[in-house]
């Protein structure tokens, strides 16, 4: 008689936004599931309904410092992603982009494990090529407020392309797009939530900068279909791989898709916009749709009214 046995699959920053939902992905596909996170952004709350599940564990655990377990797959997802926290405390930014990265490659090599990297389109900084390829460089300033997190992530992939080209790892790198979705942090400074949170309390609706500037959002759920996608590819599939969403948007149009589904009567308020802040971010998801045979099906509008009603509850629960 054979025994079957499911993949150990470890997730760094698993109660996070995007942590917890792929690891309610992974649960309910039977893998055996450790979450690991230090809470500086992670909420239990987020995989509260996970705890007695035979297949879930959790490890509070920051990856700056080594981990030694078993496991067959790592999905590396720890780090503040959103300017508001990376910025909080930028050196330790770095260390969780960096020393986290050598910490999961060295768990990687141990125990022959295949490595995803949550990596970022903020790879790409203010791009002066639009839509952005996986084959443009980018331009990011080395010395800016936003250098913490844009130059980490550059390293971290420069980490992972070297332990593969030198030690044979089996790594995947996905560059991420904005997303956005339940469990987003109501204070993460970010446009969606910024902006939902903002309506539903009838506080102005601030935008930076004069509301031209660009961004494409993918619904979480779609964005994770291509995480577990990706993770299945053959070994020569290292990306990176651009995912997000390829629908283009000004921050004044989301603004004003907001206000509407809302039923909001906000107004719209302008500051000057943060140094190094992109004007523009689009995904050429070509490569993504070559390989994962993969494309966002959730339309803006659609995954904004999820993300209301979310904000709705949190905000009625105080």
């Amino acid at each position: 008689m054979s025994i079957e046995t499911s993949k150990r699959v470890l997730v760094t920053g698993g109660a996070g936004f995007l942590g917890s939902h792929l690891c309610d992905r992974l649960v309910a596909a039977g893998d055996d599931v450790v979450c690991v996170d230090n809470f500086y952004t992670g909420d239990k709350r987020n995989i509260s309904h996970l705890r007695d599940k035979p297949n879930f564990e959790l490890i509070r655990h920051d990856i700056t410092f080594p981990l030694y377990i078993e496991v067959d797959e790592i999905y590396n997802l720890a780090c503040p992603a959103s300017p508001v926290h990376y910025q909080h405390d930028p050196v330790q930014t770095t260390k969780t982009c960096v020393h986290g990265a050598i910490n999961m490659l060295g768990l990687a090599k141990r125990t022959d494990a295949r490595i995803l990297q949550a990596s970022t389109s903020e790879v790409y900084g203010d791009p002066e090529v639009h839509p952005q390829k996986e084959s443009y460089w980018g331009r990011v300033n080395p010395i800016g407020i936003r250098s913490c997190y844009d130059e980490g992530k550059r390293c971290a992939e420069t980490l992972f392309f070297d332990y593969h080209r030198q030690y044979g790892l089996d790594i995947k790198v996905a560059r991420i797009f904005n997303t956005y979705g339940p469990r987003m942090h109501p204070d993460d400074g970010r446009v969606v939530s910024n902006f939902i949170v903002q309506a539903l309390k009838g506080d102005p609706i601030t935008i930076y900068g004069d509301g031209s500037q660009t961004r494409s959002f993918c619904f979480v759920d779609d964005l994770i279909e291509a995480f577990l996608r990706l993770m299945k590819t053959d070994n020569e599939m290292t990306g990176p791989v651009n995912l997000g969403n390829s629908g283009e948007f000004t921050i004044a149009e989301l603004a004003g898709l907001v206000v509407e589904l809302v039923g909001s009567s906000s107004e719209i308020v302008y500051q000057p916009l943060p140094q190094d802040d992109p004007l523009q971010r689009r995904p050429d998801l070509t490569l993504a749709s070559q390989r994962l045979d993969w494309r966002p099906e959730v339309s803006l509008e659609d995954g904004l009214r999820s993300v209301i009603d979310y904000f709705r509850g949190v905000l009625k629960a105080g």
